[in-house]
């Protein structure tokens, strides 16, 4: 008996979407498809071709994108996050980044200069003893984790909107972009860089900050996932063309909001 040649095409739907995890994850943390996101539903809502991967990444990135506009949408930039009292900062803080602690790579703070570009009226290099005699402000924050994992932290340092204004930075603009001396670039929302809980931080628990954790300078917003807030910042620039970050070029949200 002749075997057909149009056999039935099946798709192993768990790795389907296990091949596409960050936007998965993105997008369920968010609880835009209450109980998870199933092939099914993919297929529903976009009208995707399952069994090509090409298409299930440009479907995910439609609702990923849809995502983001939603937040932007929704985001208030003068409602403040939650704060907590200072016995429940956790000291030290926990470490997170994208490799482990043993490969932080600390920075002379003495020879280090943050970096200005784009938009921004007076572009001279700032060194961490002229970014300390900015006025300082102090928050008491939950960090929350894409992981799903939080604690309560306490930061200091001057709110990023003030030193935009400093240097002249057009604030009309789009988007801040931020690199790190860990190759971690990060891009965010002006209106969240305006957010009075968005901080360039110099100090954990009101002590500098170690190494670990960011020195000298690292952006700390009560608004974010904690992937968005990039530590060892190297440059600044303000701009009206998107420039993916390390997690966007992964496929996490752009926004990122809490």
């Amino acid at each position: 008996m002749m075997k057909s040649l149009f056999r039935p095409r099946t798709v192993p739907g768990k790795q389907v979407l296990d091949d596409h995890h960050a936007l998965v994850a993105s997008i369920e943390r968010r609880g835009l498809l209450r109980g998870g996101l199933s092939l099914g539903a993919l297929t529903m809502l976009t009208g995707c071709d399952v069994g090509r991967p090409e298409a299930v990444e440009s479907a995910l990135q439609s609702i990923s994108s849809f995502n983001d506009g939603v937040q932007a949408f929704l985001f208030d930039p003068n409602k403040l996050a939650p704060t907590y009292p200072e016995s429940m900062v956790l000291k030290p803080p926990t470490f997170n980044a994208y490799y482990d602690v043993a490969d932080v790579k600390p920075i002379d703070g003495a020879s280090w200069r943050l970096e200005l570009a784009g938009l921004i009226a007076d572009k001279k290099p700032w060194s961490g003893a002229q970014i300390a005699t900015l006025p300082e402000t102090d928050m008491i924050i939950r960090h929350v984790c894409v992981e799903g994992w939080d604690y309560i932290g306490q930061w200091s340092g001057v709110r990023l909107r003030t030193f935009l204004e400093r240097v002249g930075a057009d604030l009309k603009a789009r988007y801040v972009v931020f690199q790190t001396a860990d190759n971690y670039p990060s891009i965010i929302d002006m209106a969240t860089a305006l957010h009075p809980q968005t901080l360039l931080a110099t100090k954990y628990a009101k002590e500098i900050l170690p190494d670990l954790y960011g020195y000298p300078l690292r952006l700390r917003m009560a608004t974010k996932l904690g992937y968005k807030n990039p530590k060892w910042i190297t440059a600044i620039e303000v701009t009206n063309s998107y420039k993916p970050g390390y997690w966007e070029q992964k496929g996490f949200n752009f926004f990122g909001g809490i």
